[in-house]
């Protein structure tokens, strides 16, 4: 698939930014945005200079996650600069530019690609080892124009649940990447295990197995597996990222080894 040409101004606003990772789900509701903010935290936990940016223009819940709502940058001429969120992470959101936190976005197209073509252009990024990008759920035009607008785009994470819907979503979201010639860097199952805080038992709520069987069909890896654990509903809505707030769960642990295999495909270190 022939590529646009990446605008100038997007080229310098990313110069200084070493990786981006981009975080896609095949549809809503299977933690992709948790997955993503998790991600930026623990790149920030081990002192590398991370970066959000929430490209759900439609659904933008990234600033809620990290208790940074109610904020709205400021500019610098033309320049944006991001909010600063938790261990110094830079984040933009269109949630940010809102009057209201429950304001709806009612946009055409034309005006969502303007806006991501200004949130990766637009912003003082600055120098940041890892951006990761959290985009919208799907596989419509708003994927395809983010991914042809973010150069050298390191890979791209899929995040799922074991269901068999959401699998079959993955598969579409995997076969999408590798048409845009973008590299997969694998999938992460989430809530694939309930483990009951009474009798220890583990329930498989959502299923087993389809992620790997998906990864299998697709040649790509399973980046790790995240347990459905209510203490991460709860600190997610107070704004407090599990793998900073809780970071002796198994919830935690299991992320660390998640983003483990990212930085080793990733070659971030």
């Amino acid at each position: 698939m022939s590529k646009p040409m990446i605008p100038p101004e997007v080229m310098k606003a990313m110069k200084d930014v070493k990786h981006k990772i981009v975080v896609l789900s095949g549809k809503g509701g299977v933690g992709k945005t948790t997955v993503a903010t998790n991600l930026a935290m623990s790149f920030a936990k081990r002192d590398f200079k991370a970066g959000v940016l929430d490209v759900d223009i439609y659904g933008p819940n990234v600033p809620k996650l990290l208790g940074l709502e109610g904020q709205h940058p400021t500019a610098e001429g033309e320049m944006i600069n991001p909010i600063i969120g938790p261990l110094g992470t830079k984040v933009m959101s269109m949630a940010f530019l809102l009057r209201n936190m429950d304001d709806a976005v009612a946009w055409r197209g034309p005006l969502v690609a303007k806006a991501i073509t200004q949130f990766l252009g637009n912003v003082q990024w600055g120098k940041l080892d890892v951006l990761v990008v959290d985009l919208p759920p799907g596989t419509g035009d708003e994927i395809l124009s983010i991914l042809q607008s973010i150069p050298d785009i390191d890979g791209v994470v899929i995040v799922s649940t074991p269901q068999e819907v959401a699998v079959m979503d993955a598969r579409r979201a995997i076969r999408l990447v590798k048409k845009m010639e973008v590299p997969v860097l694998g999938i992460v199952e989430n809530m694939a295990e309930f483990l009951c805080p009474n009798c220890g038992e583990s329930y498989n709520i959502f299923g087993s197995g389809g992620a790997k069987q998906a990864s299998e069909e697709y040649g790509v890896d399973v980046l790790g597996t995240l347990p459905l654990d209510p203490r991460i509903v709860q600190l997610s809505d107070e704004g407090n990222p599990f793998v900073i707030s809780d970071p002796d769960s198994k919830a935690a642990k299991d992320f660390e080894k998640l983003v483990d295999n990212i930085a080793e495909k990733t070659g971030i270190k």
